[in-house]
């Protein structure tokens, strides 16, 4: 059982991430107080409320009404929002954290946009740190590889790794870890989008099944049925949390003086398969290209 320091955490924001990072530490075993909060903490409807009531207690975490209630006292406050909100979040905690408190900004943004969030932090006397999360969530849960940059990034590895957490050292400032995470989706985000243009476009076609004998035989090994059904997959599930986070892409590549076109690209196919709100646990690459050529359809007729 991992030995603990840390008596408490918070999560700001309580999805799929930090919802995996907590059932992790409560199923090994780690004696920690965990809050949440969500701003569907605040929604008007009440079976929404309560469904994030019962997600957390699932992963033995208490569900906070309001963002102080949940930051108070809490030794570490894990930022997991979409893409979209983190500098909203960081200002919001800046005014409710204490000197001592260790904000971990573990969002996909921009370089700029973690200094600017460093910035905020900096006015409570609390520490700020960035993280990149630098795999899926599933399966290893509070295993899954950080990256952490920043003045604090030294003691904060300890007392990740206190709790059994799997946190690795970048060199440099703030924003030098979100670098890494920012060019890493580049490929990771891309090659989803490719699957999805040209696995769509070949299906529409009837002509997939020699794409596929196509690429296999010029990448053997490679698996491209099942990786492009997984790519779909995640398209569908998660793309416009991914989208938000491929226009921090977009912004991380200006900030470098780069051109970002295939970054922009990628961002309309995210956002495009997303907004289709497919719902099933399907990775079977037909079965899946069909579901949305039907939608992209009728979204067009």
């Amino acid at each position: 059982m991992p030995s603990a320091i840390v008596q408490r955490l918070a999560f700001i924001g309580f999805g799929e991430a930090a919802s995996a990072v907590a059932r992790g530490l409560t199923e090994a075993g780690v004696r920690v107080d965990m809050r949440a909060y969500d701003i569907k903490s605040a929604s008007d409807d009440a079976a929404v409320r309560e469904q994030l009531r019962h997600d957390c207690e699932a992963a033995g975490v208490q569900s906070c009404a309001t963002l102080e209630e949940a930051l108070a006292g809490a030794e570490l406050v894990f930022s997991l929002v979409t893409a979209d909100q983190a500098a909203a979040a960081a200002r919001s905690a800046a005014s409710l954290l204490a000197p001592g408190q260790h904000f971990l900004d573990c969002n996909s943004c921009s370089p700029g946009c973690k200094a600017a969030s460093a910035a905020a932090i900096a006015t409570s006397g609390a520490f700020y740190s960035d993280v990149a999360v630098m795999a899926p969530i599933y399966p290893a849960r509070q295993r899954t590889p950080l990256l952490i940059a920043g003045e604090q990034a030294p003691t904060l590895q300890s007392l990740l790794e206190r709790l059994g957490m799997n946190a690795t050292l970048m060199p440099g400032a703030v924003g030098a870890a979100s670098t890494v995470k920012m060019l890493r989706s580049i490929m990771i985000k891309g090659m989803e989008a490719l699957s999805a243009e040209c696995f769509l476009a070949a299906r529409s076609a009837g002509i997939e099944e020699q794409i596929l004998q196509s690429l296999d035989k010029s990448f053997p090994g490679f698996g491209w049925r099942e990786k492009a059904g997984y790519n779909l997959e995640r398209m569908r599930r998660h793309g416009i949390r991914r989208a938000a986070e491929m226009r921090e892409v977009t912004t991380t590549l200006a900030e470098l003086g780069i051109g970002n076109e295939m970054a922009s690209a990628t961002t309309v196919w995210q956002q495009r398969i997303g907004d289709l709100q497919i719902r099933d646990d399907s990775t079977d690459l037909a079965h899946q290209a069909d579901s949305i050529l039907q939608r992209l359809t009728g979204a067009t007729d």
